[in-house]
């Protein structure tokens, strides 16, 4: 009977991602919804019967359990990124380099020739790379980019995806890379119901990517194109083998041919491909783009051109950073003129007052735009901004445009934009500081103590999950006014809240009991002290013992800590003279948090005390991030450029021009095998921060 049933579910998921293929890859759906229904809810059935899921199971789509962190994976074979220029110029020398290597190859191998080159045109999309491991047919890791060599695991993200196989036909073992996209109408959609509106399809598909909850990119309908394969093997190789190799079995020799793969084994190629014989052919596709990229129902910043042939591929081989048989032209961003018809003045989580201008609506990239940064009121008077103005307005990368310059305007009426005197939120009279104005008001200002608390509960500070800015609104509505009113709340007090069930109140109720343990440094970071950002909180943190000693600290203390200057230190002083925030602050403490202070380290783990180190280059088993935190926890200070005082520089694989600044300079430069000597060392350091 068991094996009735599990023989009657292998046939119905072969089945069902069958008919998911044709849906969501092909567009072309092989039978009604209500058809699919019954054959899905057939499975579902059977799984609870049974107890067993199938690994390609299609109901393993929907999210699933949140996640307590990103685990870092090592990529078969190294992402690289591309090249990149902006000028038919540039593109066309690319080419005649390629022409001469290939040239230059067959004149002294007559009997083995390289073919003419031809060229690959493709979409460059504009979302978040995913790199896709298969073995013996199923999908078994997805992963970010990372650093090109190790990214963070996102299986549980990316399984979310429909258009996704979780299973292919080929058999060996696979690396694929593609981009994880929000479609355009999927953005649309989404924002018609959504509490929180997404501002654009980049931002949307990488923050659902990267978000510890898989629902979050269920929720946002993604999609993926694939566009390399970066690894092939069929046979059993050693790991050093077959990073020297990553394509040497692969069953094509073309990126034509790759294609024509990547759809055998049901993976979603965007239809735009245009295979060119010439440079000339490339540069109309190019033109072709830029005609349709705003029709086109994803975001596509640039064209990406590829060698067809992988033979020739492997000649022109890499650069430090970059493959010589690619290149990615990237669009100009658009700028388009029109009326400037008034200024919002906004009031931001530390009281700055910002303007934004407001503009006659204008098509941008397939995209209304009615409004443009404005950075200060001193930006206003260099660009000479005047109410009822026609302005000039650039928007790149989908983001809110900048107005780059006023026009003149011969014989039309126009008016001075007038600084600001009183806060547009609370009333009270603003400050000027030279260059930005500010609300003093940070404790009864609406959109301050909004953003205060939103900052607060980020994930690098507080961290509690689901006390987004709407329902931060919500409570200050309910008669909520501080910090330490979260840690009031209960239940009932919740579910009074618009749009909170049970399930979402006692998830947000979890979230802020557990983040009564916060380390010192997000303690520090949370409380929004003015320019005092994730790095400098946590310097702070481990120069005083405890909060109460960084409280009663002096300027003058405050200035000996590396990187804190009498701005910063000004800043923290009258931060902590404040009766109200220290009255604030007491409060929150009295509700039960606890921080937790670092483990002072003795002299011995001190051994790099006071020495600057620069980072370069990609160093194996380490990111840039873990490397800096253990040299911080030995006593060192990370930079990020090369200068007569520093005292030593960790030269990866790749290093660059900090490298060779180094030489000029005399720094001492470890690598090879002596920097993973010394890496021995600081290990259990690492181990220990």
């Amino acid at each position: 009977m068991q094996a009735d049933d599990e023989k009657r579910m292998r046939a119905l998921v072969d089945e069902l991602n069958r008919l998911n293929y044709h849906y969501y890859t092909l567009d072309a759906p092989l039978m009604s919804d209500a058809d699919y229904d019954v054959r899905y809810d057939s499975l579902l059935a059977l799984e609870k019967k049974t107890g067993i899921i199938l690994p390609d199971s299609p109901t393993q789509r929907v999210g699933g359990e949140i996640l307590k962190k990103f685990t870092k994976h090592r990529h078969l074979a190294p992402l690289f990124s591309l090249g990149k220029t902006k000028t038919v110029a540039e593109v066309q020398k690319w080419a005649r380099d390629v022409k001469e290597a290939v040239i230059a190859y067959n004149r002294t191998h007559p009997q083995e020739p390289l073919p003419e080159p031809e060229y690959f045109a493709e979409l460059k999309f504009d979302g978040l790379t995913v790199n896709l491991t298969y073995d013996k047919g199923q999908l078994v890791m997805a992963s970010s980019r990372g650093n090109g060599r190790i990214g963070e695991e996102i299986l549980a993200q990316v399984r979310t995806i429909p258009s996704i196989p979780l299973s292919i036909p080929f058999q060996g073992t696979m690396e694929v890379q593609g981009e994880g996209v929000m479609p355009r109408s999927a953005l649309r959609r989404y924002n018609e119901d959504a509490e929180e509106p997404l501002k654009n399809e980049r931002n949307a598909a990488a923050g659902a990517l990267r978000s510890l909850d898989p629902s979050v990119a269920a929720s946002r309908h993604l999609d993926a194109y694939f566009y390399q394969v970066g690894y092939v093997r069929l046979s059993e190789e050693t790991a050093e083998d077959a990073a020297a190799h990553p394509l040497s079995e692969a069953p094509f020799a073309t990126e034509e041919a790759m294609f024509a793969f990547l759809k055998e084994n049901r993976f979603k190629v965007h239809p735009f491909l245009r295979r060119c014989k010439t440079v000339e052919e490339v540069l109309d596709a190019i033109a072709e783009v830029k005609t349709l990229r705003d029709e086109i129902d994803v975001l596509t910043d640039g064209v990406v051109i590829k060698v067809n042939d992988l033979r020739t591929r492997e000649l022109l081989g890499f650069t430090a950073k970059f493959p010589r048989w690619a290149i990615a032209f990237k669009f100009e961003p658009e700028e388009l003129i029109t009326t400037l018809k008034d200024v919002e003045w906004n009031v931001g989580r530390t009281g700055k007052v910002t303007p934004t201008a407001i503009l006659e609506p204008v098509e941008i990239g397939g995209a209304t735009v009615s409004r443009a940064t404005l950075n200060n009121y001193d930006d206003i008077l260099r660009k000479g901004v005047r109410l009822g103005a026609d302005v000039k307005i650039r928007r790149s990368n989908e983001v809110i445009p900048e107005i780059l310059e006023t026009l003149d305007t011969p014989g039309r009426k126009t008016e001075t934009i007038e600084k600001p005197t009183h806060c547009p939120a609370c009333g009270a009279e603003l400050v000027y500081d030279r260059v930005h104005i500010y609300c003093p008001n940070s404790l009864s200002c609406r959109p301050q103590l909004i953003s205060r608390l939103v900052h607060f509960a980020s994930r690098n500070a507080m961290d509690i999950e689901g006390l987004s800015e709407k329902t931060v609104e919500k409570l200050l509505d309910s008669g909520f006014s501080q910090m330490a009113d979260l840690y009031r709340l209960r239940e009932e007090d919740i579910l009074k809240l618009p749009n909170f069930k049970e399930k979402k109140t006692k998830n947000l109720l979890s979230a802020i009991e557990a983040s009564k343990t916060p380390t010192f440094g997000a303690f520090l970071f949370a409380l929004g002290i003015p320019e005092v950002g994730e790095r400098t909180a946590h310097d702070l943190a481990a120069h005083f013992a405890d909060f109460d000693a960084l409280r009663h600290a002096s300027a003058e203390e405050l200035t000996t800590i590396p990187d804190i200057g009498e701005t910063t230190a000004g800043n923290i002083v009258e931060f902590f003279h404040d009766p109200h925030i220290t009255e604030a602050i007491d409060a929150l403490l009295a509700q039960g948090i606890t921080i937790q202070y670092p483990r002072k380290p003795d002299e011995n783990e001190l051994w790099l005390q006071d020495q600057k180190i620069v980072i370069t280059g990609t160093i194996e088993g380490w990111t840039r991030a873990e490397l800096e935190k253990a040299v911080t926890a030995a006593g060192g200070r990370a930079q990020g450029s090369v200068s007569a005082k520093t005292d030593l520089v960790l030269a990866g694989e790749a290093a660059g021009s900090k490298r060779t600044k180094a030489e000029q300079l005399g720094v001492p430069i470890l690598e090879g095998e002596a920097l993973q000597d010394w890496l021995t060392r600081l290990k259990p350091t690492n181990e220990q921060a």
